[in-house]
Parts: C-alpha cells; structure tokens; sequence
C-alpha cells in the first residue's frame, strides 16, 4: 500500500525540499502521511475548483506547485480558503502536498525546463543566496542564465517565446530591433533579481509580475524584458510534475494514476 509519506519520498528526489526558500511552505500541507494513495492530481495551485475535481475523481492526494498557505494562519473558515481546501482534505480522505521554491531551483526543475522551452542553452544557474557555501559547479539556485542557440532580434525572441508558451499576451522594456543573445530567465516573480539581472552579461531577463519602477530601471540601464506573467512562466509545472512523478512511480514500480488539472488559467483579463 502507497501512502502520502511515499510520495513525499519521491517528491523529494526531484525536488529536494531542503531547497526551499525559508520564507517558503513546501511539503505538506494538509492530509496524513500514512493516508494510502492510489490516484493523484496536479496543479499550479490550491483551489477550491481543484479540491473539487480531485473529489470528484477520487483522488487520495492532490500535488501543486504552489502553496496552500505561505504564513501561519490564526483561524480556518471552512466556508472560504484556504479552511474551505482543508475541509474538503480532511472529509475525503485527500492529501495536498506543494513542492514550490524546491522545484524552482532544483536541477532539471522548473527554471530549467522553462529555460529549455524558451531556447536557451548553455545555462548556469542565475542567483545563489550563499555562494561562499556553494561548490564552483553547482546546479541548484534560483533562476537560470544562457545562450540563444543563434542572436536573435528581441522581437523575434518576443514571438517566438509568445509561440512557445501559447501566450495570448506579455509585456515588453526595450527596443524590439536590438540584438539579443545572453538570456537570464526566473519562473514566477522576478523582481526581486532585477539588480542581479542589471550588472549581469544577460540582453535581456524573462520573468513575470515585474513592477513599474522596476521596468523604469531596466529602461535605464538600456536593457531589455519579457513580462510573460506568473501564470504563464509557471503553468508549465504541472507538466513538468507529472513527467517527472510519472518516471518515478514507474522506477518504483508503484501503481498510482496520476491526472492533470485542466481547468485552470490566468487569474487576469485583459479588456
């Protein structure tokens, strides 16, 4: 018999969670570890939508990239999140369990992958927050930076990552006829490594849910930016999770189904 603990085991070979930020709330988040598994659900995030379907399709665990709490919280109110979600775990038996910032800086994680989808290659890991600690090859760490297989213009790179990610929309600083080769990427919100990105050799960053006074500061620095969004630099770990879970549960040779979230987009309309 599979239980939560099991998958947490394997969860943490893809993605250690002692990566994790410490601002961050990977693992689990609500459920028993000794619950037995036998089907799972993966999404971006925990919402009621998918606590739901994941009911509905008897799922015993559901898996997300995002947390169901980032803080500790005094109260829960089973009529509105996240008590609603934890409710509905504690009813029908279902686990959650959130593999965030250790996805994103693990090796072969999500930077990675997203790196890959965009073309670059060559990468290095973009930000280390204690490089006196790390060894010179590391591999894990926040953020990615590498090479255009050939020098593109930025608004080719622009339509091209637009074809690539499917994306209806993103947001552009720069001059679209400049010449782009070095490409610094960060899934989610990359804000907070614009300073990194400015004394970097990168042309230009991709990122998502950049501020005003950032992209004012890239403007300056007469450098370029792709805003792709949150949702859009990050849905794409649904895949990536049930890609790799799916290798793993197979080299295990464990019987779990795993299923996709498919009801899930943009939080945002543009109008």
């Amino acid at each position: 018999m599979v239980k939560t603990k099991d998958l947490l085991k394997l969860i943490n070979v893809i993605a250690p969670f002692d990566l994790a930020e410490e601002w961050d709330n990977s693992g689990l988040q609500a459920g028993n570890l000794n619950w037995e598994v036998k089907k799972v659900m993966i999404a971006l995030d925990v919402s009621m939508p998918l606590m739901i379907a994941a009911k509905k399709a008897h799922c015993d665990l559901v898996l997300t990239h995002h947390p169901l709490m980032f803080k500790a919280e005094k109260s829960f109110d089973f009529n509105k999140m996240p008590g609603s979600a934890i409710e509905i775990a504690a009813r029908y038996d279902i686990s959650i369990i959130s593999a965030h910032t250790n996805l994103d800086k693990a090796y072969n994680g999500l930077n990675d992958y997203f790196a890959a989808k965009v073309g670059i290659e060559n990468k290095k890991v973009f930000f280390i927050n204690n490089p006196s600690l790390m060894p010179i090859d590391v591999k894990t760490g926040i953020g990615r930076i590498g090479y255009l297989q050939s020098q593109a213009t930025l608004n080719q790179l622009v339509f091209n990552i637009k074809e690539k990610l499917d994306l209806s929309y993103m947001r552009v600083i720069g001059d679209m006829d400049s010449p782009v080769s070095c490409v610094a990427v960060c899934t989610g919100s990359g804000g907070s490594l614009i300073d990194e990105f400015l004394k970097s050799e990168a042309d230009v960053y991709i990122t998502g849910d950049i501020k005003y006074h950032e992209a004012r500061r890239v403007e300056e620095y007469s450098k370029s930016l792709i805003d792709v969004g949150h949702f859009g630099s990050e849905h794409m770990a649904v895949d990536l999770l049930f890609d790799k879970l799916s290798k793993a549960i197979l080299k295990a040779g464990l019987n779990i189904k795993l299923e996709k979230f498919k009801n899930e987009k943009d939080p945002f309309i543009i109008v």
